[in-house]
């Protein structure tokens, strides 16, 4: 903290600059990881127990009902109501075999819950790979104030550039700080969205067929 402290107070305005970005960079990637991780979470739960409590209902009807109070972060909610929405008459959509009806709305309903999980996931990829430079920029430019301070004094000396060199390569170590949980936490919301998207394309599968059967039936 010392280190910090006096980086700050010796450091220019691009200096200052280099230190706040990182500390805004950090701060957003914290309350995403925070934030991504608790709706994951939810988001797991209600896939795993809705998809069991609508199998067990008797018709379409109580099934919604059911993940009204289940479907919390509205997973498995907008696949069902994509399938229970009539086609327009008149229109192209109306025209396509029920099939491909099915299909399509299964489609864009899908796309549409992905890519509410998948939010926040572009801001930890760009801080993870942009912070480490960020603050390589920093100790660059520390580096640059610092020999300029120490060559107009006109005497150079181990114990000068020791200490101005040092505190400048705090940036470098601040942008790891920074970039390694949002890469982390990238890769471990990756592979959970993964797993979402695996359940959500079975249940629509399921779901498609299960439709056009009780229609063939009909």
């Amino acid at each position: 903290m010392g280190g910090l402290t006096q980086y700050w107070e010796q450091g220019d305005a691009i200096g200052r600059a280099v230190a706040i970005m990182l500390l805004l960079m950090s701060i957003s990637a914290w309350v995403v990881i925070f934030w991504k991780g608790w709706l994951l979470k939810r988001a797991r739960r209600d896939l795993t127990l809705g998809v069991q409590a609508f199998w067990q209902s008797p018709d379409m009807v109580s099934a919604r009902q059911t993940l009204q109070g289940l479907d919390r972060e509205g997973v498995l909610l907008p696949l069902v109501d994509a399938v229970s929405e009539p086609a327009t008459a008149g229109t192209l959509e109306a025209r396509a075999l029920p099939e491909a009806q099915l299909t399509r709305r299964l489609r864009d309903s899908l796309h549409g819950v992905l890519a509410r999980l998948q939010v926040g996931q572009v801001l930890l990829a760009s801080v993870g790979a942009v912070s480490p430079f960020v603050g390589l920029f920093g100790t660059v430019w520390g580096i640059y104030h610092a020999m300029m301070g120490i060559a107009t004094e006109g005497s150079v000396s181990l114990d000068k550039v020791a200490g101005p060199v040092g505190e400048a390569l705090i940036m470098t170590a601040a942008g790891l700080a920074v970039a390694i949980p949002a890469v982390l936490a990238y890769n471990i919301f990756g592979k959970y969205v993964s797993a979402c998207e695996a359940d959500l394309e079975g249940f629509a599968h399921d779901l498609r067929e299960a439709l056009l059967g009780a229609q063939a039936r009909d």
